[in-house]
């Protein structure tokens, strides 16, 4: 009885100094104990201290696991993009815009409540095992993640290279439901993928390049112009730029991307937020040097967040046709705000606009061209794109099902090249 009477005190003191402290604190910023901020907060101390005291197991209520669910548990009620990142998930954050992190590569978002896959990161475990956009997480490990929050279907997904894991995974197009084991491992993304000359069976004697961006990191941009210049020497008059299935990535990244092909100094995308500091305007350099060559973006449902700002500021500012489905519509700003003991809130401040202020949240940017993918053909499109084994049944479907996004944006150039070489001709027949 004594004993129990002691950890009541301790906890009591323990309450006691946390409300003092943040007594010092609102008062020392103008506020008072009648601001509704110090009501909730002794209701949050108060609990932190019943859940020390009394909770059966000892060992799980110590203050920092109770501090970071409680921070998970309030960024995860906000929005399915705000999250709290302990240390090691701020690294894993950290080394993935380097283009290298451990894990399965895939990239995860809540849509109607269930965990879902946006994209599996290319060479990446989840990749070459076959799973695919839309594809629903039931379980990680046999954990049921039909309550489970994004931050934390995360840390389950990563690990240290080697580890292995189970997820069932449950496929609406087809209603199958499929366990993969896979093994995490270190995943090194290039995120420009299959430059190229188009094949003159497409193209006819035109010279129309291809490039993809798998998601946009630091170093996309650099790679995307040394890219470039390669197809430049071999003589690419055009260039088509392939954005589907791109989940975003770096803002930074989108501009700089951006300025290989707008004029120097061009504003690419602002933002707006509560706070009047989130209301920014991001341009392409003042030193860029733009191509300025023909340019269609291939976009589609699966093109988020930087993708969308790419292709909605070259469709806005007239440099660049769309063509394919409209995009994601995921338009808001995470701000990633590091705090002291090495964790970080990754917390939406703002949203994104166009160059023209259309809104880009929710709505997302729709093509100049509409054209949209057949449920094989668009299989048969993320099949090519895996590298890897495939079986001869997947390598009949990626051999056979076409792409006519990419034939309708061949078109496009097409004309766009014709008429240009007609234009001096034309002019010299004027009297």
């Amino acid at each position: 009885m004594r004993r129990r009477v002691w950890v009541w005190l301790v906890g009591a003191l323990v309450g006691f100094n946390l409300l003092v402290g943040y007594e010092v604190l609102v008062h020392s910023a103008g506020a008072t104990t009648e601001d509704p901020g110090y009501g909730a907060l002794s209701v949050f101390t108060r609990a932190l201290q019943l859940v020390r005291q009394d909770y059966v197991d000892e060992k799980r209520v110590d203050y920092r696991n109770l501090t970071y669910s409680a921070l998970k548990g309030m960024l995860a009620s906000l929005d399915p993009h705000s999250q709290f990142m302990e240390p090691a998930d701020y690294r894993d954050m950290r080394d993935e815009t380097r283009s290298e992190f451990g894990g399965l590569g895939i990239v995860v978002s809540t849509k109607d409540g269930i965990i879902s896959i946006v994209t599996p990161m290319e060479d990446s475990p989840s990749f070459r095992a076959g799973i695919m956009p839309g594809d629903q997480i039931l379980r990680i490990n046999g954990l049921v993640t039909d309550r489970m929050k994004v931050q934390d279907a995360l840390q389950l997904l990563r690990g240290d290279p080697g580890q292995k894991i189970t997820l069932t995974i449950y496929r609406p197009s087809t209603k199958e439901t499929k366990e993969y084991n896979l093994q995490r491992e270190i995943i090194k993304v290039s995120s420009v993928k299959d430059t190229r000359l188009l094949d003159p069976s497409l193209t006819g004697k035109l010279k129309i390049g291809y490039a993809r961006i798998v998601q946009f990191n630091e170093p996309t941009s650099q790679e995307l112009d040394h890219k470039l210049d390669d197809l430049e020497h071999q003589g690419m008059q055009a260039l088509i730029l392939d954005l589907r299935f791109n989940p975003g990535g770096l803002l930074n990244s989108a501009v700089d991307v951006c300025g290989l092909f707008l004029p120097p100094h061009s504003m690419v995308v602002y933002t707006e937020g509560r706070d009047p500091a989130q209301e920014h305007e991001y341009y392409t350099s003042r030193t860029a040097k733009a191509r300025t060559m023909p340019l269609v973006v291939l976009v589609n449902g699966e093109s988020a967040s930087a993708a969308e700002i790419v292709a909605g500021a070259l469709k806005d500012l007239n440099r660049a046709a769309l063509v394919g489905e409209t995009t994601f519509g995921k338009g808001s700003v995470q701000s990633v705000i590091q705090l002291p003991d090495g964790s970080a809130l990754r917390l939406t401040t703002a949203r994104y606009f166009t160059p023209s202020r259309q809104v880009i949240h929710e709505k997302g940017v729709t093509p100049t061209i509409s054209s949209t993918l057949s449920q094989d053909e668009e299989k048969g499109l993320l099949l090519r794109h895996r590298e890897g084994a495939l079986t001869p049944a997947e390598q009949a479907l990626a051999k056979n099902q076409p792409d006519d996004q990419l034939s309708r944006a061949v078109d496009a150039l097409k004309s766009v090249l014709t008429y240009s070489a007609n234009q001096p001709a034309a002019s010299g027949t004027e009297r």
